[in-house]
């Protein structure tokens, strides 16, 4: 598996995650909002899906990508402890700093 923050990463695979937040989408539909070809497009979700970041479905012949929801809530929920440790050091120094 790879790690979803290397597959992240790359704004590539960042602009097609953000695609994917308004639902499932085929590697055409991706592809048609985005200024690189269909295979690249295809690289692309396969890492994300190597990361646990998508799931795919078949829909007659062709594949629809969705988001997978328990890989991207593991990344926010990393983010969100990050962020909220970092926002409590901020404070903390502010508190702590006489002008």
């Amino acid at each position: 598996m790879t790690d979803p923050f290397a597959a992240l990463g790359d704004p590539s695979r960042r602009a097609i995650v953000r695609s994917l937040t308004r639902g499932g989408r085929s590697v055409q539909e991706i592809a048609d909002g985005m200024s690189i070809s269909r295979p690249a497009v295809s690289r692309h979700l396969k890492v994300l899906k190597n990361a646990g970041l998508v799931d795919v479905r078949p829909d007659g012949v062709r594949n629809v990508y969705s988001l997978n929801e328990t890989g991207v809530g593991e990344v926010r929920s990393f983010m969100e402890e990050v962020w909220g440790t970092a926002v409590a050091r901020f404070r903390l120094l502010v508190d702590n700093t006489s002008d």
